[in-house]
């Protein structure tokens, strides 16, 4: 499974690397903190599998990275996708780059 640190990441986004972001925690999480990507929470991944599975380079996160891994590995299993990337530490990472 690929991955992208928290500071890799905001260097791509600065960059103007084109990549979606998708927020795979639960719609009161996002409401509270979140970098702008899209919210899908795990439960509902497989109902918007076509947003997953383009050829467009897609990160998934969470809080600290453990279910966004987790909807990568169950992806990858069923689909075989080559364009989803976990963010290492979630959300909890991406805060701790803010204070940098």
């Amino acid at each position: 499974m690929k991955s992208i640190s928290a500071s890799a990441l905001r260097q791509q986004l600065s960059a103007g690397v084109d990549i979606q972001l998708i927020d795979v925690r639960e719609p009161i999480e996002h409401e509270a903190y979140n970098i702008g990507g899209l919210l899908i929470p795990m439960s509902t991944v497989f109902e918007h599998i076509s947003l997953l599975l383009s050829e467009k380079t897609t990160v998934l996160y969470c809080q600290k990275g453990i279910r966004s891994q987790l909807v990568i590995q169950r992806l990858e299993e069923k689909y075989g996708p080559t364009n989803l990337i976990n963010l290492t530490g979630g959300i909890n990472a991406w805060m701790k780059t803010d204070a940098e």
